[in-house]
């Protein structure tokens, strides 16, 4: 008898969390594998938001928490808002979640009807899919690769645009690639969708912070669609808070009502003591942000560097966040012994199997023929990495 929902076998597993549940049974066995999986800076949390944390266990902050978010941290998320990105929030908008996933489901599932259409520019983060197909939703692809520095046209986005689109789910800087959009080149999509008034503009600014431009814009910032932008954002990769799942919407007021109802009816109010943490992460010394984000800097130089010099791959310079997306379809075909590489995922499980090194399979992110690294590790880790890689290239022919 089968007593699983249609809804539930219908989801894909997470194929950044499936590699490195392979990768961790791989060294359960003794086999020295290096994760480049999962996307989690390898940096801990800094000390004075550690301490925060103590100091509210100390004052007894163990009971409910309010379903929206504790109102001195909502207070916090607005003033971080008008500082960094000059939006104008009240605490009454914003939703503190379990991790910025979850804000992006309350948000998804309070907004997308069955048959709703979203578009999602491509390669994409894994669950943006997931999440629309848990909505009935209807995904629209609209894909961009690596010559275009995985950034879609307004002419894509115009052409993408039906009576049935409901949304675009837009994530700058980007996971898998690294993008970072411009100031201009958001105009121009906001050119587009101010043309679209029924469009609720969805947008992933999680790895704001870790960006290598010297700049960046939220999309909240253009007047022309501010009253339907819906910002997500969060503690996780800025503040290397990834075990603390803290996130937030900031939504106009009737999504952010819906979210918290949402929120309220199946799991309420985030955890207590990790709140009272990033509130701590937004009022406090901001140092950490910067000497992060120079590491994360350095690395991808290097692992540009090195990728850039395995035969076979196509590499860019990716301007955010902590990942490579090399291109990777010349190496279709080739084989090692009985072993031939068919498809990215092939070449995805021989690095694991053969090379030791875990990476994701493109195809995860809408975008087979490519891989992604995650460099969020230390420079003698990535510096082994690629010789592994580059050794395990080599022996393909």
């Amino acid at each position: 008898m089968e007593f699983l929902s249609q809804r539930v076998n219908s989801l894909a597993v997470s194929q950044t969390l499936a590699m490195s549940q392979k990768s961790t049974e791989l060294r359960a066995q003794g086999v020295d594998v290096i994760n480049l999986s999962v996307g989690e800076p390898d940096f801990h949390t800094p000390k004075h938001i550690k301490d925060a944390a103590a100091r509210a266990i100390d004052e007894n902050f163990t009971f409910y928490s309010p379903v929206p978010g504790y109102l001195s941290l909502r207070k916090a998320i607005c003033e971080k808002l008008r500082k960094e990105n000059r939006l104008t929030f009240a605490p009454e908008q914003i939703v503190v979640s379990t991790g910025a996933k979850q804000a992006l489901c309350n948000v998804i599932l309070s907004t997308i009807n069955p048959g709703d259409e979203v578009i999602i520019p491509t390669p994409a983060w894994v669950s943006y899919v997931e999440m629309v197909k848990l909505a009935e939703g209807i995904t629209v692809d609209v894909p961009a690769g690596i010559d275009n520095n995985f950034k879609i046209t307004p002419a894509q986005l115009e052409a993408a645009i039906t009576e049935r689109t409901r949304m675009i789910l837009l994530c700058s800087p980007s996971n898998p690639t690294g993008s970072v959009y411009t100031k201009d080149e958001l105009q121009a999509l906001v050119n587009v969708l101010a043309r679209h008034p029924q469009i609720i503009v969805l947008s992933d600014e999680i790895y704001e912070h870790i960006n290598y431009t010297g700049s960046f814009t939220s999309l909240g910032s253009f007047p022309e669609i501010a009253d339907r932008t819906v910002i997500i954002n969060g503690v996780s990769k800025a503040y290397a808070m990834t075990g603390w799942r803290i996130g937030y919407c900031a939504a106009p007021l009737a999504i952010a009502k819906a979210c918290s109802k949402l929120q309220g009816q199946y799991t309420s109010g985030t955890c207590s003591i990790a709140q009272k943490a990033a509130e701590e992460a937004y009022t406090g010394p901001q140092d950490c942000i910067a000497e992060m984000r120079e590491a994360f800097r350095r690395r991808r130089d290097l692992v540009v560097e090195l990728a850039s010099k395995i035969p076979g791959f196509k590499v860019n310079e990716p301007q955010g966040a902590f990942y490579l997306f090399p291109e990777v379809s010349a190496l279709m075909g080739k084989r090692c012994g009985d072993r031939v590489i068919n498809t990215s995922a092939d070449l995805a499980m021989y690095l694991l199997e053969e090379g030791h090194v875990a990476t994701v399979d493109g195809g995860a992110f809408c975008a087979p023929g490519y891989i992604r690294f995650s460099y969020a590790t230390s420079d003698d880790n990535l510096r082994e990495a690629m010789r592994r890689i580059a050794e395990a290239v080599a022996r393909l022919h």
